[in-house]
């Protein structure tokens, strides 16, 4: 049996990191916030050279700054490109522009190999740039590839015409684009019963975050005020919450009650009275 009276054993001593372990953590820590930086810059950079390139061959020796300062400046094939583009769709918002494009499109229609290509270009064009009202504005929950299972979706639409029409479902059916991880701008097509679908709180923004990271980028969560420790707050949801989530909340409502009276019956009549 050891003696109460002998000193117990000094705790290890810990080695202080040397000057080369704080050299090699500041030197990460530099790479994380440099990183980031310097690769946007050489993106943007690499991007405002390639359009510079397309650009500049095309425009007259005139109007080309490098003819009166004799400097290349990067970026001016991108303002011709800004600029070009905003007059071109000035002028094909107007009746002019549209009979035109009505024209051009007439021509082309009569290619065989042309029009299929230009009719998906244009679909493609339409819908990321044009329909701002229907881009994806709303994060969700599915259960896929099972039940029990869930998944992070965005929601695209509700589905329309033949799609919605020949599906056996009592509900409307919602399109719901399910992406993959890493990479979020593959994925699949689902079409979901409105009742199946739960939407989140959480933007879109940070619902891609949390796809690209694996799960690892959480978005803050704001504390609900009053709520209960473990109780998950009604919703405004596409669905509605599964009967099983219902009864989960009702649970944790009732037990937090409970210890609440179970701690007030278990103080002292003292406490409890000057309390």
């Amino acid at each position: 049996m050891r003696d109460p009276h002998l000193t117990p054993n000094p705790e290890p001593h810990r080695r202080k990191p040397g000057l080369f372990s704080n050299l090699r953590a500041s030197f990460f820590t530099g790479i994380v916030v440099i990183a980031p930086i310097g690769l946007t810059v050489y993106l943007i950079w690499t991007v405002m050279g390639w359009i510079d390139a397309v650009v500049l061959p095309l425009v007259p020796a005139v109007w080309n700054p490098e003819q009166y300062i004799g400097i290349n400046l990067r970026g001016v094939g991108l303002i011709f490109f800004l600029v070009f583009t905003v007059i071109v769709g000035w002028v094909a918002k107007g009746l002019i522009g549209r009979s035109f494009i009505a024209w051009a499109e007439g021509l082309l229609d009569q290619l065989p190999v042309v029009r299929s290509i230009y009719a998906g270009l244009k679909q493609i064009a339409e819908t990321v740039f044009a329909q701002q009202d229907t881009s994806f504005d709303k994060a969700c929950l599915i259960e896929y590839p099972r039940k029990g299972i869930w998944a992070i979706g965005f929601i695209s639409t509700t589905a329309k015409g033949e799609v919605n029409r020949i599906a056996a479902t009592d509900d409307q059916l919602m399109s719901i684009f399910l992406p993959t991880t890493p990479n979020p701008t593959s994925g699949f097509l689902l079409f979901v019963p409105k009742h199946d679908v739960i939407e989140l709180r959480m933007s879109v923004e940070d619902a891609a975050k949390l796809v690209i990271s694996a799960g690892l980028v959480y978005p803050t969560e704001k504390d609900t005020e009053g709520s209960v420790p473990g109780f998950v707050p009604d919703q405004p949801t596409v669905g509605t919450l599964s009967e099983a989530q219902k009864t989960l909340n009702d649970a944790l409502r009732q037990r937090a009650l409970e210890t609440d009276v179970g701690s007030l019956t278990d103080m002292p009549d003292g406490k409890r009275s000057s309390g």
